[in-house]
């Protein structure tokens, strides 16, 4: 059985992006995109919501090709799209490169995905995240926070119909004053 996990880049306050979707007060050190970097090449499928696969795919495939692009970039675009991915979404027909689409219902697929083999699973993305945190099917919780206060946005966490209870499984602090904290759903 596979691994679920949820992990974002959050601010102290808890969001994921600022208004407007802005994604600028996340900027990360070389040492923590190199920690993402391996983390995307050990991945064994990334899920994904409409809004964040349209991000993610508006920059990545073609970021190694881009002028001024540093080794780091180009090794993680070229981790990137390899990774095998679904996107869940009712609102679009298609997607490209290693993905493949998903229109039906979110927690049956993930459902039926984590019962595969194969190595852990990533879930990218509040609502489709917040889906799965609901039907209890989150196994670890990973917060990489950065010293920043947003005042609104999206929400890491959104509201949850019962409490989850977790254990600390690791730290880690980058430079910048970034704070890795892993966590694993208590069951």
């Amino acid at each position: 059985m596979r691994k679920l996990i949820f992990a974002m880049n959050v601010s102290l306050d808890g969001y994921i992006a600022a208004p407007g979707d802005d994604l600028g007060w996340s900027v990360p050190s070389d040492e923590l995109f190199q920690w993402w970097s391996d983390r995307v090449a050990a991945t064994g499928l990334a899920l994904y919501g409409r809004k964040l696969w349209e991000t993610m795919n508006s920059h990545w495939p073609t970021a190694d090709q881009q002028p001024g692009v540093t080794p780091a970039e180009i090794e993680y675009a070229h981790r990137w799209r390899a990774m095998p991915k679904v996107v869940f979404s009712s609102t679009i027909s298609t997607v490209d490169g290693n993905a493949r689409l998903v229109t039906g219902d979110a927690v049956t697929e993930i459902t039926r995905l984590k019962a595969d083999d194969g190595g852990f699973m990533d879930i990218s993305g509040a609502a489709l995240a917040a889906t799965a945190i609901r039907a209890g099917l989150i196994d670890e919780y990973v917060l990489v926070t950065a010293p920043a206060l947003l005042g609104g946005g999206t929400r890491f966490f959104t509201a949850l119909d019962s409490w989850v209870n977790l254990n600390l499984v690791e730290t880690r602090t980058f430079p910048g004053d970034v704070v890795l904290t892993r966590y694993e759903t208590r069951r």
